[in-house]
């Protein structure tokens, strides 16, 4: 190998069982996040794994937290979008989980003001703008998850404002 040439690092395999129990928890965090139903995001966690195990050949290990996270986000927005498409209704939370949450609950108003604007959207776009504006990650990190450019993600966030007035720091 010259020394112009890059190096690309070797795939790391991966172990669906030390998966499960190191980021099972995490997985099934982030599905109750975006489905707001035990049991919904109880399966998908599932259908997760099942996912990762049919197609662990092609998947690379090295970043197992990101590749889940990555995974999770993608088939609650898939399962979302198939209910829509069906004019399904998202459970809303029970009377006790409202009790427990503050009378503002920041990431509600958040997906209000997301979901029309992205209803029309790409799905990568759409998975970009829920990991920054309500799970809060730097464009740093979404760009590592979705493997691309930080200006990539800035570029596309920003083309989201078009449909609402400057509020805030620009991403």
């Amino acid at each position: 190998m010259s020394a112009g040439e890059a190096r690309t690092p070797e795939r790391q395999e991966i172990d669906l069982e030390v998966y499960y129990v190191r980021y099972g928890p995490m997985v099934l965090r982030r599905c109750r996040k975006m489905l707001r139903d035990e049991q919904a995001a109880f399966d998908a966690m599932q259908e997760v794994f099942v996912k990762l195990l049919v197609h662990k050949e092609k998947l690379d290990g090295r970043y197992p937290s990101s590749l889940l996270y990555t995974i999770a986000t993608n088939h609650c927005l898939n399962r979302l979008r198939d209910q829509r498409r069906r004019g399904e209704t998202v459970p809303l939370p029970l009377d006790r989980e409202i009790a427990g949450r503050p009378l503002e609950d920041t990431e509600a108003k958040l997906r209000g003001l997301l979901d029309p604007v992205l209803k029309e959207e790409r799905e990568d776009t759409r998975q970009m703008a829920y990991l920054y504006f309500i799970d809060g990650l730097s464009l740093e990190n979404i760009a590592l998850e979705m493997d691309m450019s930080v200006a990539g993600i800035h570029k596309r966030l920003r083309r989201l404002r078009r449909f609402h007035p400057r509020q805030g720091s620009e991403p």
